[in-house]
């Protein structure tokens, strides 16, 4: 039903594919990465790679994720499967380009897959978007649905709130996450959402859950390169600092500033002369 992509360069049947995300297979350990380098790095250790919209504010500097273009999550998507091989590859859909209809978010989803390789897309929505998921689905594209708390419909909630706060926000979110599997999504997102309500929903589902702000009995946990390395000045509460490279990198830069203007780089070791 769907197509899994490889990469040029990977041994043959060595990156993950869908039948590796099974409920009750977990945890699966998720993780972001933008660029090659950081791919290198990051696919040994995770299950999935998300190149995710989060690019925008992480790598851009923009407020949110909302000018975030097609275009420049093919280059980052493309730039991730040079630097990975083993991880499954999942490429967010930005704002404004699935959203119309599920026809354009099929041409542009196909754009991403041919373009990138990667093995699958994901898109932010619940029930509004079964139709669109569906479509996808049955057009040979994987889809990762996304549900809870939404970046890209920030502007119209008025900021990152926590859901499953009310009976009325739970009662949706529950249909989302049923909708969002019935669709034929492999997976889900559970972004920003009160605990209890984050397990609920896993045990109500039949597709792996991946939360971040969610909950502990999440199917797998996900979250933002940056944020676990210590470059994000002020990182959302669900976030974990798990080391702090910032005072590195500080200190060889000022190292190397340092050595130029004492004179004392480059030497004759780091030129080329004639033999």
């Amino acid at each position: 039903m769907y197509r899994n992509s490889s990469i040029s360069g990977a041994a043959p049947g060595s990156r993950l594919t869908l039948a590796h995300f099974v409920k009750g297979k977990g945890p699966f350990v998720c993780l972001t990465a933008y660029t090659t380098p950081m791919a290198q790095l990051v696919d040994p250790h995770v299950d999935l790679i998300l190149v995710g919209d989060s690019v925008g504010m992480v790598l851009y500097g923009y407020d949110t994720t909302l000018p975030v273009t097609l275009d420049m999550m093919i280059a980052h998507g493309a730039a991730v499967m040079r630097g990975s091989q083993h991880a499954l590859v999942v490429v967010d859909m930005p704002y404004g380009s699935y959203e119309q209809s599920p026809q354009q978010a099929l041409a542009n989803a196909q754009r991403v897959i041919a373009e990138t390789g990667c093995s699958a897309v994901k898109l932010e929505g619940g029930q509004e978007m079964a139709a669109t998921i569906r479509h996808l689905t049955q057009n040979n594209i994987a889809v990762v649905g996304h549900i809870g708390l939404l970046p890209q419909s920030v502007e119209k909630t008025g900021g990152y709130k926590i859901q499953g706060k009310t009976e009325d926000q739970i009662a949706r979110l529950k249909a989302d996450a049923l909708a969002v599997a019935a669709a034929g999504a492999f997976a889900m997102v559970i972004e920003g959402t009160l605990e209890p309500v984050a397990r609920e929903i896993t045990g109500a589902v039949s597709i792996p859950t991946i939360g971040i702000g969610a909950s502990p009995t999440c199917d797998g946990q996900i979250l933002v390169i940056d944020d676990i390395l210590g470059f994000t000045a002020k990182p959302p509460r669900f976030a974990k600092k798990f080391a702090d490279v910032t005072p590195v990198i500080a200190a060889a830069v000022k190292d190397y500033a340092d050595a130029v203007r004492a004179g004392q780089f480059p030497t004759l070791e780091q030129c080329f002369t004639a033999k």
